[in-house]
This record gives structure tokens, sequence and C-alpha cells, in this order.
């Protein structure tokens, strides 16, 4: 089993169609999605259809998509996220805004092997930006493999004496995961990169192989920015696509 792993779209229809495109000359057989598909772009209605589009086997909310939905208040947000999701809630269908609504709550068990949450396994808005967090997430995880987003930044946490690993033969962008052990990662986001580099980022988990390719890749920047910059959205959220941050 070989799932597509996609996480904090954030309404950027071009990053997400240039992960879709990349992913389907490498394939998958699943996909498995971590919250947030809408938030900061301007493109929430179509990011919606063509993630759900995708029937994904297993999907959550995001803290975003809470918001946006209007089944949490906004103002917790820095002033662009407001913006963003005050406009996303007014511009979405009533169709759309169940969509988001209807989004389950995690953290979900795939399987035995695999579990995915936005933010943690024991709060969903909780960020993991370190050891301490990472531990506390692995503790409260139900499966050996926990996948998580909400940071937007690409991460793979491991215990010492069994990490994740690279071996000759394997792909540049490919790790083979612990032997045993519990691993918790994350591919990073697809529409809005925090680490620096602006190519959206989704990864590939192979069951079989036992491993995990943190894949990244370029996309139309300059059109998506257009749209926010057309949607008359706050000029940071597009300027920050190109810096990755």
């Amino acid at each position: 089993m070989r799932y597509l792993i996609i996480s904090d779209i954030h309404s950027n229809l071009q990053a997400l169609e240039a992960v879709l495109a990349d992913a389907e000359t490498l394939g998958y057989d699943d996909t498995l999605f971590l919250g947030d598909l809408v938030g900061y772009g301007a493109d929430p209605a179509a990011v919606i259809d063509r993630t759900l589009a995708l029937a994904p086997v297993a999907e959550i909310r995001g803290n975003h998509d809470k918001v946006c939905a209007g089944i949490e208040s906004p103002l917790l947000f820095n002033d662009a996220a407001r913006h963003s999701a005050e406009w996303t809630h007014a511009t979405l269908s009533a169709s759309h805004l169940k969509l988001l609504a209807d989004l389950p709550r995690g953290p979900q068990l795939v399987t035995n092997e695999v579990e995915i949450c936005h933010g943690t396994p024991f709060d969903e808005d909780h960020y993991v930006f370190d050891a301490t967090d990472a531990a506390r997430a692995l503790d409260a995880a139900s499966a050996r493999i926990c996948l998580f987003g909400h940071t937007h930044l690409p991460a793979i946490f491991t215990t010492t004496d069994d990490p994740a690993r690279s071996e000759p033969g394997l792909a540049e962008d490919e790790v083979l995961l612990p032997k045993a052990g519990p691993v918790l990662i994350n591919v990073g986001s697809v529409g809005q990169p925090r680490d620096g580099d602006p190519r959206a980022a989704y990864g590939l988990l192979d069951m079989e192989k036992h491993s995990i390719r943190m894949r990244r890749v370029a996309y139309d920047v300059a059109g998506a920015q257009a749209r926010i910059i057309g949607a008359g959205l706050p000029a940071w959220l597009a300027l920050r696509l190109a810096r990755g941050q």
C-alpha cells in the first residue's frame, strides 16, 4: 500500500495541482488528508472539490477548516489569517461550508500501523515544533506511524535507538522508517510552506518498503499570488508564498 499524504493546502489550487501531477507520475494507491483545506489562499471552493474528489481513505479537519466553516471564532487568528477566514466563509456556498464543517475531528486511525492528526493525537490544534512536543505526541499516538500537519514544516521524529535512515539505492527524497520503534512525520504544507523553500510539499508513505518520500514540487507561485491579490486578500499572504514563509 502506498499512501499520498497531503496537508495544509490552504486554498492554493496551483500548488495542489502541481502536487497531484507529480504524485501521479510516481504512483499511489490511496490518499490521506491531514487538514486545512482552506484559509489564506483565494481558491477555497476549487481546492475543496479537487481534494475531496480524490476520495481520501482518511481525512480530518484543520483549525482553519473549523474557523472558515463557522465552527470556531477567528478571534485568536492574526489579522491576515482572520481576514482570509472571514473572506473564505463569505465566499463559499452553503454546501461547501457544510463539507468543511463535516470533516472529521482528528486523530483518526487509518490502520493498526498508521494514524493521522492535524496537530497531535492529544490535541488537534497543538503545534509540534521540538523533541518535547514530539515525545508527548508519540506517547499519545495509537499507531506506530503517526502523520501530522499544522506547522507547515517537514519533520521526522524518532527515537535515538531506532532512527529513520537513508541507505544506498534509495531515491534522493526517500527515508527508511524505524525498524520497530515509533515515528512522527510531518510531510510539510502543500499550499504555504514555511521552511524557506517555496515549493509545495507532500509525502508518499510506502508500507511495503516501509519508507517515506518527502517530495517538493515547483508550482505557479505567481499565479497563486495573482489570485490572492485579485481577491483583495492581504498582500502579505501573496508575498510569503515566494519566500516559503
